[in-house]
């Protein structure tokens, strides 16, 4: 494919190439936000199988290990267990409800255990003993993600009418 030779406008159009002969026609800025956000959700979409097949097979469980114990994971959105002092605050918090530390998979999740008869005091602990998300929650990256590539849509439109 060759590049187009395009007048100076938005900052990255000058990278977008002509299309196969037949295809439909890129539109500027727009089609570069809406193909980077589109790919950017394909790419964790697949990172997230991949965790959740890690996660359901590093450890395997037994019936007899599973008999009185429940078992949740915990989720960093920027890698916030990279940090040892982080992980020690999270793991003394969930201490509080019964969790007891199981391992460790990265920086963006661990895994705990606990076991089922902590669950008559959850009422008293001011907080969801069953949170899975520590920090910014994962919807809300997605919502501030689209937030951004909305502005930037609409940034493309505002300049390209100049």
């Amino acid at each position: 494919m060759e590049e187009r030779n395009i007048p100076p406008g938005p900052a990255y159009t000058h990278l977008i190439p002509d299309p196969e002969p037949g295809s439909h026609k890129p539109e500027g800025i727009m089609s570069v936000t809406v193909t980077t956000v589109a790919g950017g959700a394909a790419a964790a979409a697949a990172r997230r199988r991949a965790e959740e097949e890690e996660e359901e097979h590093m450890t395997g469980y037994s019936t007899e290990d599973l008999n009185g114990w429940e078992f949740k994971i915990i989720r960093s959105a920027f890698g916030r267990f990279n940090n040892p002092a982080r992980v020690q605050q999270v793991l003394t918090e969930e201490s509080r409800a019964g969790w007891e530390f199981l391992e460790k998979f990265d920086s963006d999740r661990i895994r705990l255990k606990r076991r089922t008869e902590h669950r008559k005091n959850d009422a008293t602990l001011g907080y969801d003993a069953y949170r899975t998300m520590y920090g910014i929650p994962t919807y809300g990256i997605a919502l501030l993600a689209a937030g951004i590539a909305v502005a930037v849509i609409l940034l493309g439109v505002l300049l390209s009418r100049h």
